[in-house]
């Protein structure tokens, strides 16, 4: 991997001559080469096949020119890895046949050792290898879902607004949250030492649901099993989540993080003077605006571009992921503006 591909330049905090650009979910159902290929195909299925996950991953990349591809996968995957029973249901979500809430739960858990990840990751390391073969100098990232976000469908089962009883939890019974979510760190550890090793150049943690968090609950709850996630790896990591805003500093896991990400709620000329001059910023375009007139979002884009300058570096991308009735063109588009072509 070229060490100066824009991504890799910006995560280390220098400033390519355009901004790198790549989108959250672009790799799935906008595209219709991906509706073609996954036609009677599971989804955590697609992300155990080797040659089905590899080809999901290049397509945005040959489509958009993006400088990056994102791993086709699912954060649910290691848990399906370790032994754990999920489904995930069209419409719907991940959905777990045995939901989390009690020490006993917990118990049961955690007893897997987080080691059988790596043993069994054999499709997904077979899968990195072929994209990173096909991108050449262009980076691949790969990533893993952060302990909260994992625990909040493991303790609801399934999707939730507000994951009340994963809150619940954490302040009923502390020790029983802290057994659990020490264990998905140590999941989501292996499953991105399983994709680095594989030659992925990057990785991102997300944190989907850490916006339903106070902040002092984030802190005292969460930010410690993040950080496990994210430590000991030996190339750039970025950390996402959203709503994050009132702690957004506290994304930075204490400077672990080489970039984070911010969704659409807050300038990126604000986020810039919150983290400091030492992280770099991805973001913010938001996603809703991709159904706007092309006058309207080419304003957006330009405006986010022109906050992003507050950065020490900026990575250009959406708030949060591409939505399924996203029109690719408008995508590809987008990218042309972010390198100057438009």
């Amino acid at each position: 991997m070229a060490h100066d591909a824009p991504l890799l330049a910006a995560l280390n905090g220098d400033r390519p001559d355009t901004a790198p650009i790549w989108f959250m979910r672009q790799a799935g159902r906008s595209l219709p080469e991906y509706r073609e290929l996954r036609v009677g195909t599971r989804m955590l299925d697609a992300c155990l096949t080797p040659d089905l996950a590899a080809e999901i991953t290049l397509q945005p990349v040959r489509r958009h020119g993006v400088d990056a591809g994102i791993f086709f996968s699912d954060i649910v995957v290691p848990l399906r890895l370790a032994g754990v029973e999920v489904e995930i249901e069209p419409g719907r979500g991940p959905v777990f046949a045995s939901p989390v809430r009690t020490p006993a739960d917990v118990e049961k858990l955690t007893s897997i050792d987080p080691d059988v990840v790596a043993e069994h990751a054999g499709p997904i390391r077979d899968a990195v290898a072929a994209v990173v073969a096909e991108l050449g100098d262009v980076p691949l990232i790969g990533f893993a879902g952060a302990p909260f976000t994992l625990a909040a469908y493991l303790v609801e089962g399934g999707p939730s607004k507000e994951h009340l009883r994963a809150r619940a939890m954490m302040a009923g019974d502390p020790a029983s949250w802290h057994k659990l979510a020490g264990w998905l760190a140590r999941v989501s550890h292996a499953f991105l030492e399983a994709q680095i090793g594989a030659g992925a150049s990057a990785v991102q943690l997300f944190d989907s649901w850490a916006g339903s968090l106070s902040p002092d609950f984030y802190r005292e709850y969460i930010q410690p099993h993040s950080t496990t996630a994210l430590a000991g790896h030996d190339v750039p990591v970025i950390h996402f989540g959203v709503g994050t805003g009132p702690f957004l500093a506290d994304m930075r896991l204490g400077g672990l993080a080489d970039a984070v990400g911010v969704d659409w709620r807050l300038p990126l000329d604000e986020a810039a003077a919150i983290v400091g001059g030492d992280t770099t910023l991805q973001g913010n375009i938001d996603p809703a605006m991709l159904q706007a007139p092309w006058e309207i979002l080419e304003a957006h884009v330009r405006d986010v571009l022109r906050r992003g300058e507050a950065a020490r570096a900026h990575i250009v991308n959406l708030g949060h992921g591409v939505p399924p009735d996203t029109d690719p063109a408008v995508l590809t588009r987008i990218v042309d503006l972010a390198h100057g072509a438009e």
